[in-house]
């Protein structure tokens, strides 16, 4: 009984260029499958056209329509079918008898050293080789030293899980040096230590810049640096309403927003970490910008969402998620212009993928050169964060004690992690 492994996930390319690849899941259902899915989607760079999905509460089918956004590296369609099976339950019929009681065991971690002279984008070349690679960056360490010199620590995992092995580490170095030159003094890739966790720290903030970056009501401040800018006011125009006249089981949660990169990781993780179960979903193509998404979906005890305040708090929450998704703001850091990026950390421990990625991509297009960066994790507004930290250099370009050029950078590196 099931259905054989090689079948869970089907990935059919294209007849032509342009055409989108088309995804197909098959395979038993599980609470918050549909984010694990999305989440894996965004970490390949990849772009969700529109897709459908549906289960019966045992068994879940799903299709889902993708193109690779234009900054992503070229995509290993047999990778991506590796991963997007990991996430899946065992298609085995024992799995309707024994259920999986434990996680699996989280990836080893991996510290990547490496000291060379600084140059414009150095960060960002050697974070897009570690995505080609599909090694995800858990914790940064980047400093410079008054020679010119940087000092990178990089705690990594792999996504292939093979970085245990000579041939895996060797591949790594030999593509990093590649990337770094002449200018690579030493480079070194060994198993982290045990303590590992003590390093996704990162020195407290200040209250005013703590309220600035995690606050929910950021677009009603518009002197602060998350303010939009009145070309993207239209971000305010998302809609979120319920329905039960529809359906005798089910509530009809319809959603119409401003469409983003990870859209629709950004609605599911939500729905994953409030418990909301999903028996039928439809993700239509963007049209003039906007996005259109109908889900039916019952509460975790089976039933609708029938109080008003229930629906209310839902329906906030996810407005809060698809308006600002991430948080970025500039600040001074004593003398120096400091550079933060937040985002939710789900209920699971996962952090949001690609953010490094993106945030050094603008800051290498606008030429600035970064002199610190770390990611660390805090808690705040009851709920935990992965924050990004990049303390800048300034340029003849960018004077950073210019507020007209801090929102320039702020505009750029949110327009990038948003895919505008």
């Amino acid at each position: 009984m099931g259905v054989p492994s090689d079948d869970v996930v089907v990935i059919q390319k294209g007849n032509r260029p342009g055409e989108p690849c088309v995804i197909t899941v098959n395979c038993p259902d599980k609470t918050g499958l549909g984010c694990d899915i999305c989440r894996i989607i965004l970490d390949f760079g990849l772009y969700i056209e529109k897709a459908d999905f549906s289960t019966d509460g045992i068994w879940c089918y799903l299709v889902l329509w993708v193109f690779p956004h234009s900054s992503s590296p070229v995509v290993r369609l047999s990778n991506l079918k590796n991963q997007l099976q990991s996430v899946c339950p065992s298609c085995t019929v024992s799995y309707y008898f024994f259920q999986q009681t434990t996680r699996p065991s989280s990836s080893a971690v991996y510290l990547l050293t490496f000291v060379c002279l600084d140059r414009k984008g150095l960060l960002h070349d050697v974070t897009k080789i570690l995505s080609e690679l599909e090694l995800s960056i858990q914790s940064v360490k980047v400093t410079t030293t008054p020679d010119d010199r940087v000092l990178d620590l990089f705690f990594i995992t792999d996504n292939m899980d093979l970085l245990h092995t000579k041939e895996r580490q060797d591949e790594t170095l030999k593509q990093l040096h590649d990337v770094l030159g002449e200018s690579c003094i030493s480079c070194e890739l060994q198993l982290a230590d045990p303590v590992y966790e003590s390093h996704r720290g990162i020195p407290s903030l200040s209250p005013v810049v703590a309220e600035e970056l995690f606050t929910c009501a950021l677009l009603d401040k518009e002197t602060l640096s998350q303010a939009l800018s009145p070309d993207m006011t239209k971000l305010k125009e998302s809609n979120v309403t319920m329905d039960n006249s529809l359906s005798p089981a089910h509530t009809l949660l319809q959603i119409h927003c401003t469409d983003h990169k990870g859209l629709l990781y950004d609605i599911m993780r939500t729905l994953k970490d409030c418990n909301i179960k999903i028996s039928y979903g439809r993700f239509s193509p963007k049209v003039k910008g906007y996005r259109d998404l109908d889900l039916f979906i019952q509460q975790k005890d089976g039933k609708k969402f029938v109080d008003p305040d229930k629906q209310s708090a839902l329906c906030l929450c996810l407005k809060v998620e698809m308006l600002h998704p991430l948080r970025v703001i500039i600040a001074n850091r004593g003398p120096d212009t400091e550079l933060l990026v937040a985002n939710p950390v789900e209920l699971s421990g996962k952090g949001r993928p690609r953010v490094f990625y993106d945030v050094t991509l603008a800051l290498k297009t606008l030429g600035i050169c970064i002199f610190s960066a770390e990611i660390g994790r805090v808690s705040a507004s009851d709920r935990e964060w992965e924050v990004y930290r990049f303390l800048l250099e300034e340029n003849h370009q960018f004077q950073l004690s210019n507020m007209v050029a801090k929102n320039q950078i702020v505009d750029r590196v949110r327009r990038t992690l948003m895919g505008w």
